[in-house]
């Protein structure tokens, strides 16, 4: 059972190759922080660990484990909060399904994930587990706005060591596509709330029966709501159209979409893909498929599990394939294509990729093509339209010139993330879509047809005031052009301009900014950036979350160095450490070569700031010490260049831990401020920098071999620690 005493600064347990590099970390920052009085714990919000919590009666005892995630929900609405978030697993559904298998091969005798509820039982389970799977974390731990960066040492250093960007020619057949009506943005309707009210959700079928959808939704004032839907058969003629045209085009069909954090909506559209793309397949063979139990919203590989025993499909299969356009593949060497997992390909990773790499993507034949990228819902697709047509005009970005897009994204308290909402509905049967006020006001009114995809959002009004004197605050910092992505034609866009506008003006600084729809913004932040000027974008949720990985992607090569805080609104802190898309590449690496490519430099930065910031709040003048040192050290990693290498044989995750801790002992028994520090860590920097040849030499004794960790998202600690801390005189030192 985790420990309920809260610490000074929470470290939460993850998945993947963060949890991986965690092993190796943490060990150092809770010795370094101990000697400055500072205790450093965990929460566990892995996707093993939230599974595990939800189902206590049915573990022993000895098995139970606290609901980390909701103690640190509380924690966070508390002034006392300050909290480094690691990349998290956002579970699609193939992701949850692995997991509870693997929790139950390791004797955990928790209920199989109910496809189809029937019982009561499964019923209560599929309630427990869709409650885990997609965004189920940070819109509980984020009750503040973001602020996302590039550290100014990491900016520097990109600029002065420039990553490798693929050419881009006037003449690539590299597009975007996208629904040209009947999708989320052209059905959308928005309205702000003038008092506190509750709603329910109602469909009214065309035979008159009514299908209670959700009850008892509460807003407080001054919310904005908002409700839209997409036409399944709209989008089901435009998959088609778009799959013919890639064909007679000769590039590869792609699919960005984001089946995890939009965990309802986008599995669904997902599966209409896979569907459409397999059409012939499905009129043919489609009831004994669902008999197999083939889903298409569980993907290509699923489908291909579960019907590899029938010939006469399989052939079927791969006679459509051979009539499809290539498709974009996301491992080539191993036939996992673009439509397989809907969870492999997330639209704010996967664009950037493709983008930096000059509009190419793999095709099965382990070559680079063009491809056409098929995001098809238009709110926020003008953005990566617009960055690749802008490049097609002007060449490639050149990270050693180029200035930085910085980031303000409203995100507190779950405001407006589309998707993961336990209010989006495939819709049952043909009829109208209501959203009833308790006085009977009808906010919302859709007609829809059956299979349909409804959702509504809403952002408070605390929150979008909280964003907007952010966004005030920081430009005044920084006095960078500083631009709100905002559509006045689109509806849930137009309220928020009526809620900024008077806030910029009753501050005196509606000078200072700009409003501009997203394909508009794209275009200046990129002109702006290419000139080596400095913006800020100041956007909603989904765009932040978007933004966050295009702009340091291309800026960067990657997302995860970046400096990311999270003010909450009740004055604690929460410190992010950088996206983990690569993550499961990166475990794959580590099992079958040891060599774990994952860069801790996002944690340093997060480091830093959590040790100021509780300097600031506890009086602490210790703990600025160490942040300031940590900063030091980071920078050492960035000037000696001691980030891991991508290939096994050059230095890796463990040994970048190792010159961080030497570097941060070091400066701190090199500063003045603080005298107990520095003679505590001048004999532990003497000691790692003696021991420098043989803490490297059994670092790398068992590199190049592959490693057990006991489990993929439930690994096991022990064997965990041995691979990640193989240094004995490390160890020795550390403690």
């Amino acid at each position: 059972m985790t420990d309920q005493n809260t610490p000074d600064i929470i470290y939460t347990k993850v998945d993947e190759a963060p949890e991986l590099a965690s092993a190796s970390l943490l060990p150092i920052i809770q010795s370094f922080a101990a000697a400055a009085g500072v205790s450093v714990g965990t929460r566990d919000i892995s996707l093993a660990g939230r599974i595990l919590a939800a189902f206590p009666e049915n573990l022993t005892p000895e098995q139970r484990i606290s609901d980390d995630l909701a103690i640190l929900g509380e924690l966070v609405k508390t002034p006392e909060a300050n909290v480094i978030k690691l990349p998290n697993i956002s579970a699609s559904v193939p992701q949850l399904v692995a997991a509870i298998r693997e929790l139950q091969g390791q004797g955990y005798a928790i209920p199989d994930y109910p496809e189809t509820p029937a019982t009561e039982a499964e019923k209560t389970a599929r309630a427990r587990y869709d409650a885990i799977k997609g965004s189920a974390v940070n819109p509980v731990l984020r009750e503040g706005n973001s602020d996302r960066r590039a550290a100014t040492a990491v900016k520097k250093y990109a600029q002065a060591n420039p990553h490798r960007m693929g050419e881009w020619t006037r003449d690539s057949k590299t597009r975007v596509a996208s629904m040209a009506g009947g999708d989320f943005r052209a059905n959308e309707t928005s309205a702000t709330l003038g008092a506190a009210a509750k709603a329910r959700i109602v469909l009214t079928a065309a035979d008159g029966s009514e299908h209670l959808l959700k009850d008892g939704v509460s807003y407080p004032a001054g919310t904005v709501v908002d409700a839209t839907y997409m036409s399944a058969a709209a989008l089901s003629d435009f998959l088609a159209q778009e799959i013919a045209r890639t064909k007679a085009e000769g590039t590869l069909f792609s699919l960005h979409l984001k089946a995890t954090m939009m965990k309802v909506s986008d599995p669904i559209i997902f599966g209409h893909a896979v569907r459409v793309f397999l059409a012939p397949v499905f009129e043919a063979f489609g009831d004994r498929m669902a008999a197999l139990g083939v889903n298409p919203n569980s993907g290509l590989g699923d489908l291909l599990e579960r019907v590899k025993g029938e010939a006469d499909i399989m052939a079927a299969i791969e006679a459509c394939m051979g009539e499809r356009p290539p498709l974009y593949m996301v491992d080539s060497d191993r036939g996992i294509t673009n439509l397989h997992v809907p969870s492999d390909v997330i639209v704010d990773a996967s664009m950037p990729a493709l983008i930096r790499a000059g509009g190419k993507g793999w095709g099965p034949d382990g070559k680079e093509h063009d491809a056409v990228c098929v995001i098809p819902d238009t709110c926020y697709a003008p953005v990566y339209d617009e960055t690749i047509e802008f490049f097609k005009q002007n060449g490639k970005l050149n990270p050693a010139t180029a200035g930085t897009v910085q980031n303000l994204g409203l995100m507190a308290q779950k405001a407006e993330e589309y998707g993961s909402h336990p209010t989006t509905f495939e819709i049952p049967a043909d009829g109208v879509v209501r959203m009833v006020l308790e006085d009977g006001t009808i906010l919302h009114e859709h007609k829809v047809q059956k299979g349909d995809i409804w959702r509504s959002a809403s952002a408070r009004k605390a929150p979008i005031e909280d964003w907007v004197n952010l966004a005030i605050e920081r430009q005044a910092i920084t006095g960078y052009r500083s631009i709100f992505w905002l559509d006045e034609t689109r509806a849930h866009d137009a309220q928020l301009i009526g809620m900024v506008k008077p806030i910029l003006e009753a501050r005196g600084v509606a000078d200072k900014f700009e409003i501009m729809a997203p394909r508009e913004a794209t275009r200046a932040s990129l002109e702006t950036i290419t000139k080596g000027e400095n913006c800020i974008a100041i956007t909603g949720n989904v765009l932040r979350d978007y933004l966050t990985d295009l702009f340091p992607i291309l800026e960067l090569a990657t997302s995860a160095k970046m400096l990311s805080i999270v003010k909450l609104m009740q004055g604690g802190g929460l410190f992010e450490t950088g996206a983990g898309g690569s993550a499961p590449k990166h475990v794959q690496q580590l099992q079958g070569e040891n060599h774990l490519r994952w860069d801790s430099l996002g944690e340093f930065c997060a480091l830093g700031e959590s040790f100021r910031f509780l300097a600031q709040t506890k009086g602490n003048a210790k703990a600025k010490v160490l942040g300031d040192a940590v900063d030091t050290a980071t920078q050492g990693i960035l000037d000696h260049d001691r980030s891991p290498g991508r290939k096994a044989g050059e230095p890796d995750n463990r040994d970048s831990h190792y010159w961080f801790a030497r570097y941060w002992a070091e400066a701190l028994a090199a500063q003045t401020e603080d005298a107990g520090l520095a003679a505590h860590f001048a004999p532990v920097a003497k000691a790692l920098s003696d021991g420098e040849a043989a803490i490297l030499a059994e670092l790398h004794a068992a590199r190049g071999q592959a490693v057990d960790q006991g489990g993929y998202y439930h690994p096991d600690p022990v064997k965990t620690a041995a691979i990640m801390r193989p240094s004995a005189t490390l160890n020795a030192i550390i403690g």
